[in-house]
């Protein structure tokens, strides 16, 4: 059993013990499929993630993502601290401020600015697609959403490399004291595919940030996730596609994690082609070895 080195870093997060951990293995040349689902299950974060030399000439790194449960395609959270990582270990360099990660999902662009704690890094998700749900879904969601009280837009199915269940509620307080169902929504989900359901509102007039969000992934084990790059460019995704953006331009910040102890901050750009970017910044808390 070989050693290869590990860290664990919070993303999204201006600040150690904010935003939302990740475990990164840096060199998984020899692990299979089943020690990467193994291990990621004992780190018991929401996601785990190991860095492979890339299969594409034009891909600075390969990355598999995993939760304690599944592998994804791709994943936010897990794309910008890998990244972070990567460049701190002087696995890759950026190119006029540009990475291209290999995952799943494809070969996707990264944007860096800055260097160190300060270091943001924006990821180009997945274009986002509304899908059709299964007949049958609407109790389901009437039931996960425990009588919140909706906003404008109709809850959607969106699919972006995991599926998110995607719902705008009233306001930010109807996000923040939402006590959600954890048996209702992981009906919901299993039902329908999804990874977990995202909700959001926005925020009053002078707030910080424009949206407040939450998402909910209990059938991965993840009652309530810290932040979520995903979910939030899935959230994006849905408003541009729906011209639901006055109010919060193509460049707008989302604050989620609070209610887990976690104040993350997510910068949201939507590009003039229509594709949704997620960053922030990335702090590394744990540089170490692995034996596995």
């Amino acid at each position: 059993m070989r050693r290869r080195d590990f860290l664990q870093l919070d993303v999204f997060a201006e600040r150690p013990g904010t935003g939302n951990p990740l475990a990164v293995v840096l060199d998984a040349r020899d692990l299979d499929t089943a020690a990467m689902q193994a291990f990621a299950n004992w780190t018991n974060l929401s996601e785990t993630t190991f860095v492979l030399p890339p299969t594409d000439p034009s891909a600075s790194y390969r990355v598999r993502i995993f939760t304690p449960r599944q592998e994804l395609p791709f994943a936010g959270h897990p794309s910008v601290g890998t990244a972070h990582a990567v460049l701190e270990a002087g696995l890759a360099r950026a190119v006029d401020g540009r990475l291209v990660q290999e995952c799943g999902a494809g070969l996707l662009p990264l944007q860096v600015e800055g260097e160190g704690p300060a270091r943001s890094i924006a990821v180009r998700a997945p274009r986002g697609r509304p899908r059709t749900p299964p007949a049958g879904h609407g109790a389901a969601l009437d039931a996960a959403l425990a009588g919140r009280l909706l906003g404008a837009l109709a809850p959607a199915l969106i699919d972006n490399g995991p599926q998110w269940w995607v719902v705008e509620l009233a306001d930010e307080a109807q996000v923040r004291t939402m006590a959600p169902d954890l048996a209702a929504i992981t009906a919901l989900t299993g039902h329908s595919g999804a990874v977990g359901l995202a909700v959001f509102g926005r925020a009053a007039p002078g707030s910080e940030h424009a949206l407040a969000v939450r998402a909910f992934c209990p059938a991965d084990g993840i009652p309530e996730d810290p932040v979520t790059g995903s979910a939030n460019a899935a959230i994006a995704a849905w408003l541009q596609h729906n011209d639901a953006l006055a109010g919060l331009g193509p460049r707008f910040l989302a604050s989620q994690g609070r209610e887990v102890g976690r104040d993350g901050r997510v910068h949201i750009h939507v590009d003039e082609d229509g594709e949704a970017w997620v960053g922030g910044c990335t702090q590394t808390v744990i540089r170490g070895s692995l034996d596995w």
